[in-house]
């Protein structure tokens, strides 16, 4: 895609970052009273509001799993969260994003430990600028772990991509826009598992591989954040 604005001005970004440089990131755990377990996240001029409901018995019967609990993520972009004109309801977009999201959380909840069940996780996405379906799934994982839900790890999601040539992290509105590529991805920072990888654009190999790498380096970096916000609500619920 033809670049229609200046994306890297004197060796900084628009924003000021260094091409490995996240956007600022703000995780708070326990949000919501009606939900169990439940994540605000502010990712650079995201805002994502995640909550989970269950285990609880999967209706209508016939979706039910005799081995495993079913997961239904579901994504949905507020109709004031963005600057154009945006019709309420899911699109074509939010229903794919809801499935990748739906198939990473499933990979990585312990999901047998919940036959016939169904765990379902809602995310709003309040304010978009750019990153939504990391930012959205990021705060879903966080709002599981509130939930105690049993994970074999705590899933999160950052993206690279590649503007004007150079592989940068964490791409904002314009980059996302003019860029020339995306790759969003998340893992098991435990393991290293890739539990969702998507591309739009054209990388070479070589790129591919350094946008990977950044991306993983990002995830890392994050997953930091998830951990110290849930201390945090631990934290303040035994010093109440």
């Amino acid at each position: 895609m033809k670049t229609e604005i200046k994306l890297i001005k004197n060796g900084k970004r628009l924003d000021g970052r260094k091409n490995d440089e996240l956007r600022p990131i703000k995780i708070e755990a326990g949000v919501l009273h009606r939900a169990e377990g439940s994540c605000y996240l502010e990712w650079g001029g995201n805002k994502v509001l995640a909550a989970v409901y269950g285990p609880r018995e999967a209706v209508p019967r016939h979706t039910q799993n005799p081995l495993r609990a079913i997961v239904n993520a579901r994504y949905n972009m507020a109709a004031f969260s963005v600057d154009d004109r945006k019709r309420p309801g899911p699109d074509r977009r939010s229903r794919e994003i809801s499935k990748v999201i739906s198939e990473a959380l499933e990979n990585i909840i312990i999901t047998e430990k919940f036959p016939r069940a169904s765990i379902d996780v809602s995310i709003e996405i309040l304010d978009a600028e750019a990153g939504t379906r990391c930012a959205g799934l990021t705060a879903a994982a966080e709002a599981l772990v509130d939930a105690g839900i049993p994970l074999k790890d705590i899933p999160v999601a950052c993206a690279a991509g590649k503007i004007e040539g150079e592989i940068v992290l964490d791409l904002g509105k314009e980059e996302d826009n003019f860029g020339d590529a995306d790759l969003p991805i998340a893992i098991a920072p435990r393991t290293g598992e890739i539990l969702l990888l998507q591309m739009d654009g054209h990388l070479t190999q070589k790129e591919f591989d350094k946008a990977l790498d950044l991306a993983i380096k990002g995830c890392k970096t994050i997953a930091e954040l998830q951990k110290k916000a849930i201390l945090e609500k631990y934290q303040k619920n035994m010093e109440g």
